[in-house]
């Protein structure tokens, strides 16, 4: 009976691995995959009941220095390929069969899926290599800092942005990356001092002068390029943030009306967020949702406690009041489709302002463009003619002015294009 009971908790040690294995896998799955892992959580989860609704009657007859040998108790044992035998209730076979073989079915249709490869990836984008180098030397050193209440921002920032890293492996990187920076600087500096270079031709040159004036001169180099290194990494986070944010922005007006078309059909909330999250038609808000839909199937927190959890964690302050609004109509019992209806109607109004905003700025940066990209050169040509035609020299030949002339025209339109590239909604 000893061993049967061991037998048991083994198993049960090896389904609380595999539920952790497939919790983390959730965080990473597509929109598509979220309904079988969330289906096979469930299956572990009742498999772990049923075993540990058998432990009592395994332990009935047992006591100190007495002979259990021939204790008859009312569980059977079962077994099945590449599960260790389990002992259980009678009543409860056919439940722990048929929780199994949902087990297998659905991780072999989650397999064929191919998650398993596509979650490596992942976890490499988060992980790696670099990171695990970086542990390797600033983990201790960063977990301190954050013990400490260091760095408060970052962590908050990489929460809301969604990058699939832990904090003390982003703050060692950022650390690490720091202390190479220092050695890069130095060597960028000794290259200065010996090379000079110049936007003439040659535009590599030894240097040849005062070696301690050229020392001071580029001795900047060296705490600039960690300083830099620091201030990349630590602001990093903030505008991946406010990246995301505003693409959830870009999508939420959809979202809403597309919630309040589903809502009027009576249908239940927690089934509105399924069909969203699920549905793979938003990048960004989906996977807020699908945050909130593992907060009611992972953690077992009630609907208001969930949105009220997603909105302080969401990188889009429309969302976030969004789900605050919703959490207090739920609670409060008040009408989801009259709510879905006015804050769609508020968030289309500020789509069309958007919108409107953009082709104003469009349009006065056409005329920017007009005057400076085509009408300035011309200017500068002719003014180049007149000055030659004249005899007086400015030290540049004619070959010289036409090719900054063109150099110019070529940044200021690579300037415009990114300026408007940027200010550009993408919806």
């Amino acid at each position: 009976m000893i061993g049967e009971l061991r037998n048991n908790v083994q198993t049960e040690a090896n389904l609380v691995r595999e539920l952790i294995d497939f919790i983390d896998k959730l965080e990473r799955a597509d929109d598509a995959e979220v309904k079988i892992i969330v289906d096979i959580i469930d299956s572990l989860k009742n498999r772990i009941k049923l075993i540990n609704e058998s432990i009592p009657s395994l332990l009935t007859g047992m006591s100190v220095g007495e002979s259990f040998r021939n204790v008859k108790v009312p569980v059977e044992k079962i077994s099945h390929k590449d599960e260790t035998r389990v002992s259980i209730n009678r009543n409860d076979i056919e439940k722990y069969l048929e929780e199994l073989s949902i087990s297998k079915e659905l991780i072999r249709r989650l397999k064929k899926g191919g998650i398993k490869e596509k979650t490596r990836t992942e976890f490499k984008r988060g992980g790696g290599f670099y990171s695990k180098l970086s542990n390797k030397f600033f983990l201790n050193f960063s977990q301190r800092s954050i013990t400490s209440g260091g760095f408060k921002s970052i962590i908050s920032d990489l929460k809301k942005s969604n990058l699939d890293i832990l904090s003390s492996s982003y703050i060692s990187m950022m650390f690490f990356s720091t202390f190479i920076s220092v050695f890069f600087g130095i060597l960028l500096a000794i290259f200065f001092i010996f090379v000079n270079v110049s936007s003439i031709p040659p535009f590599i040159t030894l240097y040849q002068g005062d070696m301690l004036l050229r020392i001071l001169k580029v001795s900047w180099i060296i705490p600039a390029v960690p300083i830099f290194t620091f201030a990349m990494f630590y602001f990093y986070p903030g505008v991946e943030k406010r990246s995301v944010g505003k693409k959830i922005d870009q999508e939420l007006p959809f979202v809403v009306i597309q919630m309040g078309s589903i809502s009027g059909s009576g249908i239940e909330p927690v089934e509105i967020f399924k069909i969203i999250g699920l549905s793979g038609d938003y990048k960004y808000a989906g996977r807020e949702i699908v945050k909130l839909l593992n907060q009611l199937n992972i953690y077992g927190y009630d609907l208001v406690t969930a949105l009220t959890n997603v909105s302080r964690s969401t990188p889009s302050p429309r969302l976030s009041e969004l789900l605050v609004g919703l959490a207090t109509t739920i609670n409060s019992g008040g009408d989801l489709d009259s709510f879905f209806s006015k804050r769609a109607e508020s968030l289309l109004l500020e789509y069309t302002l958007e919108r409107e905003k953009f082709t104003k700025v469009a349009e006065t940066f056409m005329d920017i463009y007009i005057s400076v990209v085509i009408a300035t050169p011309m200017i500068l040509l002719l003014l180049l003619v007149l000055i030659s035609v004249s005899g007086v020299g400015l030290g540049i030949g004619i070959t010289e002015m036409s090719l900054l002339i063109i150099l110019l025209v070529g940044i200021v339109n690579i300037l415009f294009l990114v300026f408007l590239h940027m200010k550009q909604p993408r919806y």
